[in-house]
């Protein structure tokens, strides 16, 4: 199925990564950059806590894939 949203999203993604030759930290500094010169507020939620649970913690009888795909039938 063809999505022209998806389509042009793809296309000027791989227009603005071409730009900066595929270099994944130069593509981040830009839409940092881009960001702060928005003047736009953005969320952040690197300084709060993960809640992602150590694995010590987790219950011993941990899910396995065949609980979720049954769930979501």
């Amino acid at each position: 199925m063809n999505d022209p949203i998806v389509d042009e999203v793809r296309r000027v993604r791989g227009e603005h990564a071409a730009r900066f030759n595929y270099d994944l930290w130069a593509i981040f500094r830009d839409i940092k950059e881009q960001q702060k010169r928005s003047g736009l507020t953005f969320v952040s939620f690197a300084d709060e806590p993960s809640g992602i649970v150590p694995s010590q913690e987790l219950p011993s009888a941990a899910t396995s894939r065949s609980d979720f795909s049954s769930a979501s039938e």
